[in-house]
């Protein structure tokens, strides 16, 4: 789908009750379903400030907006997930009300097609983190810190620096600690729906317990 004149700028969630705190704190419910895969539960939250973002109507009628938006000879063209035709029908007469829309394809997708990248906005992933702490994680990943085995050492990543060894770790640690805490949520979403458990942790509990 492509428009002109809107304004420019987001997930999706599984079940448990004991998860519904997460989720509600993702953002808005767009979709509920449940099925042999499970329970399925898709969420939005809008990055825009602006009242009537294009994103915010979205997310009125049930649609589920797809980053990125591309911007080309003058039309912004934006990929939305519906779960209704007729959400995507009123979506669209919405949007006609008031700009130039012209509808460029539509695909049928079935919920186990929608990717995970969709369930983790990157504003949530990355905050709280500061330009610092992004930077040395940057620096780390893109110098192959994290790879199997390491191509290089924190005293490299350092040197490169105008920070001293120490100082630099406790930008990595800090922006590493924040990111998995932050992916934590999203995390328990994306393995809520699965009995599979192939590090056997229920089972070492369960023979713990029994020896005590």
């Amino acid at each position: 789908m492509k428009s002109r004149g809107g304004i420019p700028p987001r997930s999706r969630g599984g079940g448990g009750q004991e998860l519904r705190d997460d989720i509600d704190q993702l953002g808005t419910v767009l979709h509920e379903s449940k099925g042999n895969e499970g329970y399925h539960i898709v969420t939005q939250s809008c990055l825009c400030s602006l009242e009537q973002s294009i994103i915010d109507r979205f997310e009125k009628h049930n649609c589920l907006y797809q980053s990125p938006t591309i911007y080309r000879q003058g039309w912004e063209h934006y990929t939305v997930v519906a779960f209704d035709g007729e959400d995507i029908r009123e979506l669209l007469g919405d949007l006609r009300s008031d700009r130039e829309i012209e509808l460029l394809s539509k695909t049928l997708i079935s919920e186990k097609q929608i990717p995970h990248s969709m369930l983790a906005p990157a504003n949530q992933l990355f905050e709280n983190i500061t330009d610092r702490q992004l930077a040395a994680l940057q620096l780390a990943l893109e110098s192959g810190y994290y790879e199997q085995p390491r191509k290089t050492s924190l005293r490299d990543l350092a040197d490169q620096t105008a920070v001293a060894r120490s100082t630099y770790e406790e930008h990595l640690r800090k922006a590493e600690n924040k990111l998995l805490t932050n992916a934590g949520q999203f995390l328990r979403l994306v393995t809520a729906t699965s009995a599979a458990d192939p590090l056997q942790v229920e089972e070492t509990r369960r023979t713990e317990q029994a020896a005590d």
